[in-house]
C-alpha cells in the first residue's frame, strides 16, 4: 500500500498518475488509461503531439472565457495587442469578463455561486480556492497536470513538489495551478521619505527596532502627524494585509496575506493555531506600540488604498507599504511632482526576531482555478494546452511579461529593453505610449512567474537592490503535506472561519487599544472555545497519516 499511496500523491506530476477518472465519475482517482477514454471525446482542437518548448496551436479556432481581474492603473482596452497576439500565435481567442479590482474576490464568489463563471478564473491567491472545493465548481487541477509539460518540466527542474503538497486539500489534490518561480521573489516592504531622513540625520532602518526609532524622530518633528499611514487594508481578507505579511515575516510567522490559521512549527515538529502563537502575539504587541505612540495612523487598518497615498502626497504622512511598481510609479513619481526634493525608497524587509528569513512556500504566486463546467466541453484537452503554453512555457511567460520582439520590445545581450516610445513602470516618463496601458502586456492576470532570469528582466535598479538583498536570506522550512480527508475538511471548514474571523476581529481591538493585551490569554481561551485545539489536532493527525502512507 505504501507504493500505491506514492503514487496516487508523490507522483501525480507524471503521466501516469491521478488523472482525471475522480472528476469525470465522481469516483476515487483512477489510472491514465480510464482516463485516456474519458478523454477521448474532449480533444476538439487539442495537438496530437504537445511537447515541452513548443508552441500550442490548435488545430482549429478556439475561444475559452476568462475572468479578468480590471487594474486602474492600466485598465483593459479591448484593442490591446496582447489580445491579437495570443490568437495570432495559438489560434485562440480570450473572451475576458472584465471584474474592477475592487470587486473581484466578491464578484469571483457570486459568479462561481451561480455557475456563471468563465472556464479561466486567474488572479487566484490561495487559499481562497478552498471555500469552491465542496461544492465541486472548480476542477481538481492536479488530476489533468498530465496534459501540461511545461508545467511538470518546471515542477520537476525547480524541486517544487513540496509547495505543490502544502496547497492539497482534503482528497489529495490540489484545485489551483499557481505561478511558479525559480527561485522567491519578495513583493512588499516599507518605503519612507528618504530626504526627510536625511535631513534628520537618520539612516534608513534594517530592524524593526530601528524603523520605531526612526518613527519617533520623525514624530518630533511632526508632532501632529501620524510619521506612517499604512494601505492594502480594504478588499483584503485582512486590514493592513502587507504591512502584517512583512512583519510577520520578520517574526517568523503567517500574518496579513500570508495568514492562515494552521503553521508547522519546525522546532516542535507540529502544527500549531497561528493566531495564537508567540510570534504572533509579537506581532500584534509591536503594532500595539506603534499606534500607542501615535507612530502609526489607526486609520491605517481600514482606509482606502487612495486615502493612505493622498496622505503621503500632502505630506501629512512620511512612510506607507510599498512594492516595487507602486514605489516608482505611484510614490516616486507623484511626489517629486508635488513635493519639491522628495524622495522616497522601500528597504529590505526590516529584520525581526525571526532573523535573515523569507517564509516558506514563497516560490508559489496567485494562480488559475479552472471551472468544473470547462470539463464538459470538447475542447477541453486544448484548453489544458493552452494554459500550459501561455500561463507556463518559456516563451508563453516571454510574451506575457514582453510582448512581441521588434514591435514592443528588443533582446540583446541578455538584457530586456522596450522600443523606443514605449515606458514600463516609469522607465520612460515621457514616453507617448506605455507597455502596460495601451499595450496589454506585464499584465498581473497573466504574468507571474517564470525563470530568475525572465523574473528579474524587468527589475529596476530600486527593485534590484531589494531583490538581492532579500534573496540573501534564508527561507523557512515549508509546512510539510498533511491533506484532511473529505468528512474532516467539511468539519474544519466550520470551524475555519469562525476562528479566522475572531483572530482579525481581536487583532484589531489589541492593536487600536480597544482590548488591553493583558487579555491575551483570555483570547486563547475563546479561540479554544471555538475549536481551535480539535482543528490543529485535525491537520496533526492527517499530518501523521500521510507520512505513514507515503514513507
Amino acid at each position: 500500500m505504501k507504493n500505491a499511496g506514492q503514487l496516487s500523491r508523490r507522483q501525480m506530476l507524471s503521466a501516469a498518475g491521478f488523472i482525471g477518472l475522480a472528476a469525470l465519475t465522481g469516483c476515487g482517482g483512477g489510472e491514465s488509461g480510464g482516463d485516456d477514454k474519458d478523454l477521448s471525446k474532449k480533444q476538439n482542437g487539442a495537438m496530437k503531439e504537445y511537447r515541452v518548448g513548443q508552441r500550442f496551436k490548435a488545430s482549429k479556432p478556439l475561444s475559452f472565457s476568462v475572468l479578468h481581474n480590471n487594474n486602474p492603473v492600466y485598465p483593459m482596452k479591448e484593442n490591446w495587442l496582447f489580445w491579437n497576439e495570443v490568437t495570432r500565435r495559438t489560434g485562440v481567442t480570450l473572451k475576458p469578463i472584465a471584474v474592477p479590482l475592487s470587486d473581484y474576490e466578491k464578484k469571483r464568489s457570486v459568479l462561481i455561486g451561480a455557475g456563471d463563471a468563465p472556464f479561466l478564473i486567474p488572479k487566484t491567491y490561495h487559499p481562497s480556492e478552498v471555500a469552491f472545493v465542496s461544492s465541486g465548481a472548480i476542477l481538481p487541477v492536479s488530476e489533468y497536470v498530465h496534459l501540461m509539460p511545461n508545467f511538470r518540466d518546471k515542477v520537476r527542474k525547480w524541486k517544487l513538489e513540496p509547495e505543490l503538497d502544502s496547497i492539497r486539500q482534503s482528497d489529495g489534490k490540489y484545485y489551483l495551478l499557481p505561478g511558479l518561480h525559480e527561485k522567491v521573489k519578495s513583493n512588499y516592504s516599507l518605503s519612507l521619505r528618504t530626504d526627510v531622513l536625511d535631513r534628520l540625520g537618520l539612516a534608513l532602518p534594517t530592524t524593526w527596532d530601528q524603523v520605531h526609532d526612526v518613527l519617533k524622530a520623525i514624530k518630533a518633528e511632526h508632532p501632529d502627524l501620524y510619521p506612517f499611514s499604512d494601505r492594502w487594508s480594504t478588499n483584503t481578507p485582512f486590514p493592513a494585509a502587507a504591512l502584517l505579511s512583512y512583519l510577520g515575516q520578520a517574526h517568523g510567522v503567517k500574518a496579513g496575506w500570508t495568514y492562515d490559521n494552521i503553521s508547522f512549527d519546525a522546532k516542535a515538529g507540529e502544527f500549531v493555531f497561528t493566531g495564537a502563537t508567540d510570534a504572533y502575539r509579537q506581532v500584534v504587541e509591536y503594532l500595539r506600540k506603534l499606534v500607542a505612540e501615535k507612530l502609526v495612523d489607526p486609520e491605517s487598518f481600514t482606509q482606502t488604498d487612495d486615502e493612505a497615498v493622498q496622505k503621503l502626497f500632502g505630506q501629512k504622512s512620511f512612510a506607507i507599504s510599498a512594492n516595487s511598481q507602486e514605489l516608482v510609479q505611484n510614490y516616486r513619481y507623484n511626489l517629486e511632482k508635488q513635493v519639491k526634493g522628495a524622495k522616497i525608497e522601500m528597504v529590505p524587509v526590516p529584520l525581526g526576531p525571526a532573523g535573515p528569513v523569507v517564509m516558506g512556500g514563497a516560490r508559489l504566486e496567485n494562480g488559475v482555478m479552472i471551472s468544473s463546467k470547462a470539463l464538459t466541453s470538447d475542447t477541453f484537452v486544448a484548453m489544458m494546452q493552452f494554459v500550459d503554453w501561455l500561463w507556463y512555457s518559456d516563451e508563453g511567460q516571454r510574451f506575457a511579461k514582453w510582448g512581441v520582439e521588434g514591435t514592443t520590445y528588443a533582446y540583446s545581450g541578455g538584457r530586456y529593453r522596450t522600443e523606443p516610445g514605449i515606458s514600463l513602470m516609469g522607465s520612460d516618463p515621457d514616453a507617448p505610449k506605455d507597455l502596460q496601458k495601451d499595450y496589454g502586456f506585464f499584465n498581473g492576470v497573466f504574468t507571474y512567474g517564470g525563470s530568475w532570469a525572465l523574473v528579474s528582466s524587468s527589475f529596476g535598479a530600486d527593485e534590484k537592490r531589494f531583490q538581492d538583498a532579500m534573496a540573501r536570506r534564508e527561507q523557512l522550512p515549508i509546512d510539510p503535506a498533511h491533506p484532511l480527508q473529505s468528512v474532516e475538511q467539511e468539519q474544519a471548514s466550520l470551524w475555519d472561519t469562525p476562528l479566522r474571523d475572531h483572530v482579525t476581529q481581536n487583532m484589531l481591538k489589541f492593536v487600536l487599544g480597544k482590548r488591553p493585551l493583558s487579555e491575551w490569554d483570555d483570547y486563547v481561551g475563546e479561540l479554544k472555545a471555538k475549536n481551535m485545539d480539535r482543528l490543529v489536532d485535525l491537520h496533526n493527525e492527517a499530518r501523521a497519516r500521510f507520512q505513514k502512507e507515503n514513507g
